[in-house]
């Protein structure tokens, strides 16, 4: 069953641009409301880091590129479900924090609350916008924030940054390089590249903390 929702799951991203189609097709303007959701649940359930982000920015910038949907209602639209879902995420780790951290257990210890309070008071705004770019991270960054008490008026403007600067670059990369020839013909090889290149800064990151350690 697990292996068949991968597959399943790996065939929707490598195939936005099909999956996408047949959505558009079949809800019209309710596609926004879809596309506003998914990016909503990525940003703001620590449950679904697994929904595409990236990917998916730039596949509905190329579909806006074609006239099938409006990039500026894209953006706006988008660009809220963003900041709506990591201040979501934050509520709820805000929410969550204390009680998880009541007593002592194998995983959740009173000194990793100390230690995520400390981190955020120094690199707080920093994280919060460069998780956007980050897959997995960016779900669970405004969670950490919000057990960590990064105050929330530092929190929602660095959150306002970078939910409309991540939508941004996406969004109209795909509108404006989505439908060169060779990229709509390799689409699935751009989506692959996409998602490993979002990776990197994370990977380069761990490198540097293995080896300071």
């Amino acid at each position: 069953m697990v292996i068949e929702t991968a597959q399943k799951f790996t065939e929707i991203l490598l195939h936005l641009d099909k999956y996408l189609t047949i959505v558009i097709q079949k809800f019209g303007v309710g596609s926004y409301f879809i596309l506003f959701l998914i990016i909503f649940a990525e940003t703001g359930l620590v449950i679904t880091p697994f929904l595409p982000g990236d990917s998916l920015l730039f596949a509905v910038g190329a579909f806006a590129a074609q006239g099938t949907l409006s990039i500026i209602t894209l953006f706006v639209i988008l660009s809220i479900a963003a900041i709506l879902g990591d201040s979501l995420n934050y509520s709820i780790g805000k929410f969550l924090g204390p009680k998880v951290f009541t007593q002592d257990s194998k995983y959740f210890k009173k000194k990793y609350l100390l230690k995520t309070e400390q981190f955020y008071e120094k690199h707080g705004p920093k994280t919060i916008v460069i998780a956007r770019f980050l897959p997995i991270i960016r779900t669970f960054a405004p969670f950490v924030a919000g057990i960590g008490r990064m105050k929330y008026a530092k929190f929602i403007g660095y959150n306002i940054i970078g939910g409309i600067s991540w939508v941004a670059i996406f969004i109209f990369g795909g509108y404006f390089f989505g439908n060169i020839p060779i990229v709509k013909e390799n689409f699935a090889v751009v989506i692959i590249a996409i998602i490993l290149a979002s990776l990197i800064p994370g990977i380069i990151e761990i490198i540097k903390h293995k080896t300071r350690n």
